[in-house]
């Protein structure tokens, strides 16, 4: 069924809103030909903010060639190098002859093997004869270079996921980290050098990565995302429902913009089950009765979530949800039970590692999940 709330992909052109200032950062950092690192929680419009920037600058005239690969699935040096390689040739060459031309003697003496009848049957174009060596690693990220100089255009490379690189061993991922930062070293004196863009939904992975342990310190910029603004998003759901003939009050929608805290994927989930629910005048009932599908959609996920969750971590997640921010004050300990200020230092990491909570620069607290946020404090901590 067709709808104005879309959230099952990522949006370009009339269904983007928001961020402008970010839009306009990012142009700006790929035009001077910067490398760029974007990480925020999942569904929070990371791929809608890169793919709408390139779109702009298509609108404008800009010429580029841009190659997406999604890290998810990758435990290994030799799949890092499949996809990746197979994801650069397939946004170079159409056909099986482009494809020849493409690659000839781009990666000579290497371990990469080349068939074309492969290039119509599998995604990955390229395989591997034997164990992928700092030789072969080296030469592939260096391949966005060398197509971007034939070509004598932009070459824009997005990796996603790559966050997921360090569910390698850490001496594979660190390998990786380190050609990865000489190519981008040695891409700078080139007159078309291409652009990195690494996005990241597990914040406090990628935050060990360019922060912790500034794998790329200097070398990659770090875009942050801010929230859509509140009005924005109000207009587009309130457009969205005049679109279908259907009339909601402006309080309810702020009310929905509050609870899921500008994430503008679950309100666009949000409107579209509020959408299918009616067929003129929607009311509070029916944005409630929307509030439980969302709930039951996603239960089970956060049944998952706490059921790995010990005693100390239900505890110091309450304190976040009271507002606390002195986790390792006496008082506070006394109060939640958190043993010790070591203890409580065990308990952030182990939050953190799980993705649930992130702190920023003054130690204060954010559960990243503004549904989850709400389902823990209402349901299972009843309150």
């Amino acid at each position: 069924m067709d709808t104005p709330f879309i959230y099952d992909t990522f949006v370009t052109g009339k269904n983007f809103i928001g961020r402008k200032a970010e839009c306009s950062a990012l142009t700006n950092l790929l035009e001077n030909g910067e490398n760029v690192c974007i990480y925020e929680p999942p569904m929070t419009g990371k791929k809608s903010l890169v793919y709408q920037t390139l779109f702009n600058m298509r609108l404008a005239g800009k010429h580029y060639s841009v190659c997406e690969a999604d890290l998810f699935n990758v435990r290994s040096v030799r799949h890092f190098l499949l996809k990746l390689g197979s994801s650069l040739i397939r946004s170079s060459a159409s056909t099986p002859d482009e494809y020849g031309e493409l690659v000839a003697g781009m990666l000579d003496g290497t371990h990469f093997v080349f068939d074309q009848e492969r290039f119509s049957l599998e995604d990955e174009v390229i395989s591997i004869d034997g164990e992928p060596d700092e030789n072969d690693i080296r030469q592939l990220l260096s391949l966005p270079g060398k197509l971007a100089e034939g070509k004598k255009t932009a070459f824009y490379v997005i990796i996603d996921g790559f966050h997921d690189l360090l569910k390698m061993d850490e001496a594979e991922y660190e390998k990786i980290f380190r050609i990865l930062l000489e190519t981008i070293s040695s891409n700078r004196s080139s007159e078309y050098s291409p652009s990195f863009i690494l996005i990241g939904s597990k914040v406090n992975a990628m935050k060990h990565i360019f922060e912790e342990k500034r794998y790329f310190y200097r070398q990659i910029e770090h875009l942050p995302l801010g929230k859509i603004g509140s009005r924005e998003i109000s207009d587009h759901i309130m457009k969205g429902f005049q679109l279908g003939g259907k009339v909601i009050e402006p309080d309810l929608i702020a009310g929905a913009v509050r609870l899921f805290d500008n994430n503008i994927w679950y309100l666009n989930h949000f409107s579209a089950i509020c959408d299918s629910l009616s067929k003129g005048f929607l009311n509070e009932g029916i944005l409630l009765d929307a509030l439980n599908i969302m709930i039951s959609i996603h239960r089970h996920r956060f049944l998952a979530i706490t059921d790995d969750l010990t005693a100390h971590q239900m505890s110091l997640l309450k304190a976040i949800l009271d507002g606390e921010s002195k986790f390792s004050s006496v008082e506070v300990i006394e109060k939640y039970g958190l043993n010790s200020s070591a203890n409580v230092r065990r308990v952030k990491d182990a939050l953190k590692k799980k993705e649930i909570v992130t702190f920023n620069d003054r130690e204060e607290a954010e559960i990243m999940d503004p549904l989850f946020k709400y389902w823990i404090e209402k349901y299972f901590f009843e309150r």
